[in-house]
């Protein structure tokens, strides 16, 4: 495969008059290839946001390389800035006001696209983001939604081989981020860009994205496709059948001796769900609940999905 990003020991250090350094990014590496779509995932502070301005431009590293489609941005910046778009923080990076159309005539033009060339692309675009009815209102009498679904579009306006993408549905309604989020889907599908997608929702992660990158306290600690890990936790995932209630003593010794541990129940029943990282755990759990008096009805796996797993990750409990 055509690798087209490139990051090698990318560092970021933010200088403190009577302190230490803040080392927001500490030697992260990755690539990503031609058409690939790709998630960076990060607790808050992780560096992730702070990665992705690097790659965009708008942060100068402290130190390391950024290549983009064969061009390494520190010694080239404005020949590597032609290879990507960014859409960053939801909707900042439209002008307020003018109007879908003009923005999306503005973006092309400064990608050093004609107007008459991409006018197409540009309805083609207006369609897709069902911003028709609203071609003409200027950008700031737009609601939010449409306002992120613009920001979006001008992203793609600009035609660029690779797509960064922070925070795309931050902030939207149920109903806009599910649109937006199919039309990422689509794009996936199609194969008609590379994209490094920031995210918190991981619904919008697992759905479009083949693989993740988890970075946490600046360094990358996870590098896999979505699919593997989905096995690899489905493995030290168990959901037990508990007949009756467990006291509260019992809870807590649980709790604090798995903290990914969750309790569910019913008039009769109790369910523990359990993502336990050795196999000898299981035992433990069940040493505590005999210990208890409880009875077992019965153990299963339960299926994971990628926000427990990036929980597991961050708290150092799946490596």
């Amino acid at each position: 495969m055509e690798t087209v990003l490139r990051v090698k020991d990318l560092t970021k250090r933010y200088p403190r008059r009577r302190d230490k350094p803040v080392m927001a990014v500490d030697h992260v590496s990755f690539s990503v290839d031609k058409n690939e779509v790709v998630g960076l995932l990060g607790p808050n502070g992780a560096g992730k946001t702070t990665t992705i301005k690097c790659i965009a431009g708008l942060i100068k590293a402290t130190s390391g390389e950024i290549w983009l489609n064969g061009v390494e941005a520190q010694r080239q910046p404005k020949k590597a800035m032609e290879r990507v778009a960014a859409l960053l923080e939801g909707n900042r990076n439209i002008y307020w006001r003018l109007t879908p159309r003009e923005n999306l005539e503005f973006f092309a033009g400064i990608q050093g696209h004609q107007v008459r060339k991409v006018k197409a692309y540009i309805d083609e675009l207006i369609e897709l983001f069902d911003l028709k009815d609203k071609e003409k209102t200027s950008a700031r009498m737009l609601s939010r939604g449409m306002q992120q679904k613009l920001a979006l579009a001008c992203a793609l306006i600009r035609q660029t081989e690779i797509l960064l993408l922070d925070e795309p549905t931050l902030g939207l309604d149920v109903e806009t981020s599910y649109e937006l989020r199919n039309v990422l889907k689509e794009m996936a599908a199609r194969g008609e860009r590379t994209i490094l997608l920031s995210s918190h929702d991981m619904h919008v992660v697992q759905d479009i994205c083949e693989r993740v990158i988890v970075i946490n306290n600046g360094r990358v600690v996870v590098d896999d496709r979505v699919a593997n890990l989905m096995k690899l936790f489905q493995v030290s995932a168990y959901r037990f059948e508990l007949e009756g209630h467990l006291v509260k003593e019992l809870e807590m010794k649980l709790k604090e001796r798995f903290p990914l541990l969750a309790l569910s129940s019913t008039d009769h029943r109790t369910y523990i769900d359990a993502d336990l990282v050795e196999g000898s755990e299981l035992y433990e759990v069940l040493d505590i609940l005999k210990a208890g008096n409880i009875q077992v009805k019965s153990i299963g796996h339960k299926e994971p999905n990628l926000e427990e797993i990036f929980l597991a990750i961050v708290k150092g409990e799946l490596k």
